[in-house]
């Protein structure tokens, strides 16, 4: 399974590039949602799941969300926020876009697996 992990944060692409790679991922990453289309747009098969910022330059990340939701292609790809947006709106707006998790930073690494359980991308119960 491949995951995208789109975060204009180095550090924070490392730290989630470090979960999902435990978890049985293989990781591509973008730091912003226009570097992250043009990904997709050169890989033979997008990625299962997409772990998203919000606040990014060029395109954030409620702007790659209806991007990627407006293509049929991309249509199968699971959609996770992962952003310091916590306002209820802003949680609203993502998932009405197309987002299908949604988790506040700072988080932890089980808060990540349990989302990615309950989307039913890896085993329940995989870290403990």
């Amino acid at each position: 399974m491949h995951a995208m992990v789109i975060d204009d944060s180095r550090a924070m692409r490392l730290i989630l590039r470090r979960i999902v790679t435990q978890l049985g991922f293989e990781v591509h990453e973008a730091g912003n949602g226009r570097e992250a289309l043009e990904l997709l747009e050169k890989m033979d098969e997008p990625p299962t799941v997409a772990l998203i910022d919000w606040n990014m330059p060029e395109m954030n990340g409620l702007e790659f969300v209806t991007a990627v939701r407006s293509q049929e292609r991309y249509r199968q790809i699971t959609l996770m926020m992962v952003t310091t947006e916590s306002e209820h709106g802003q949680i609203v707006r993502a998932l009405a876009a197309g987002a299908h998790e949604y988790v506040i930073k700072p988080f932890t690494p089980e808060a990540i697996t349990e989302k990615l359980a309950l989307l039913g991308l890896v085993p329940s119960g995989t870290m403990s």
